[in-house]
């Protein structure tokens, strides 16, 4: 559900929809999903000052709450 929801997400706001790559990995602290996108829509997935990505985390976290995880977010 969390990696489906990046992806999503993300997918709608680059200009390469194609380029994007989302993996999800669990470690000793929950869950990690890693998300690449093309180079040029980098800070379109950053936002200014960080907004659209802190945005995406918190999403991420209401998600993990319900659930009963932690996820952390790793823009690549």
């Amino acid at each position: 559900m969390m990696k489906e929801l990046v992806e999503y997400i993300s997918k709608s706001i680059v200009s390469a929809p194609n380029d994007v790559k989302v993996t999800e990995e669990t470690d000793s602290g929950g869950v990690v999903i890693k998300l690449e996108v093309n180079a040029e829509d980098k800070g379109r997935v950053i936002g200014k000052q960080g907004r659209v990505a802190e945005a995406m985390r918190t999403l991420l976290r209401v998600v993990a709450t319900k659930e009963g995880t932690r996820v952390r977010l790793e823009i690549v």
